[in-house]
């Protein structure tokens, strides 16, 4: 007897991760401590999810997406099966979704469009991982929490500022750090603030937790006393055709050695990567002893280690 046709239904009752929101406070911070774990005994997560297969769908370049999610796969005793290009271009999304369903056991997707990797929920059935959409980055925003922890020892009380434009990293920031009661401050040229929706839900978030919200025009203030300045690039992909009119924009909030001065003498400084040095951050802070960049990249790792555990087990 054929396999039922799969239906656009909700998700069967299983966890998946189109957002930042889809994991609730509490499973936040068990995936975040799951991901220390993860780190400090990877032998012992070694066939975890043995048998397990991983679809990987990149609408866009990556190389800390890509290779962190395949050797998350794969050193947890699985394996992943990988296709590049536009998502429902040959065919139908609905149709992709569902052949993926009877073949695999997760999909990741890294896109342009939110609405695709909610598609891609909605007809597969399967948990959904967003790798990056132009609204939300929120695996990259666990990896930064799981970097805060490990280096600051604690989320509550921590003052991140956030330099540069609204963007994707800087919505899944608000959405992760309002909920462990960090204290998130935003600076941004006027006209690229965050959206004021996810603004209005981190808000909310934040007077749960103890934290607070904080969004502003003028990079100092936002670092002032931070114990964290976090940038990304002026122009993401897609947005190639702005970049010289973002230049001239955003250069007054280049993090340089004079804006880190006016946040904490031990501030660390991150960025999600790739760095345009010389635009949106100097040689002299990325190469820094404050920056912490690199830990960042490599929680990557652990932390989508964590989450496919999560949704897979």
């Amino acid at each position: 007897m054929a396999a039922p046709m799969y239906h656009p239904t909700a998700q069967l009752g299983k966890l998946t991760f189109r957002h930042d929101l889809d994991l609730s406070t509490e499973q936040l911070t068990a995936v975040l401590d799951l991901a220390g774990q993860v780190k400090q005994s990877r032998q012992r997560f070694a066939t975890a999810l043995k048998g397990r297969y991983i679809s990987l769908l990149f609408e866009k370049p990556s190389l800390r997406t890509r290779m962190t999610f395949e050797l998350a796969a794969k050193q947890l005793g699985g394996d992943v099966v990988a296709q590049d290009g536009m998502i429902g271009g040959r065919e139908p999304l609905k149709d992709v979704a569902r052949n993926l369903a009877r073949w695999t056991d997760a999909i990741v997707a890294r896109t342009f469009s939110q609405q695709t990797v909610d598609d891609l929920s909605r007809w597969s059935g399967l948990p959904v991982v967003n790798a990056l959409t132009d609204q939300y980055h929120p695996c990259q925003a666990l990896a930064d929490m799981q970097t805060i922890k490990e280096t600051l020892g604690k989320w509550r009380g921590v003052r991140l500022a956030y330099v540069g434009d609204g963007n994707n990293v800087a919505h899944s920031l608000l959405l992760c750090g309002a909920r462990l009661g960090m204290h998130c401050a935003v600076a941004t040229p006027p006209g690229y603030e965050p959206n004021p929706e996810i603004v209005n839900k981190a808000e909310k978030l934040a007077a749960a937790s103890g934290g607070s919200v904080e969004i502003v025009n003028d990079p100092a203030s936002a670092v002032k006393s931070a114990h964290a300045v976090y940038t990304d690039v002026w122009a993401s992909m897609g947005q190639e055709s702005e970049a010289h009119e973002r230049h001239e924009t955003f250069a007054p909030y280049q993090v340089n050695e004079g804006l880190m001065a006016g946040a904490r003498p031990d501030a660390l400084f991150m960025h999600c990567l790739p760095a345009k040095r010389g635009l949106e951050v100097t040689d002299e802070v990325i190469e820094s002893a404050q920056s912490v960049v690199f830990d960042q990249a490599e929680n990557r790792l652990h932390a989508q280690k964590a989450l496919l555990l999560t949704l897979l087990q």
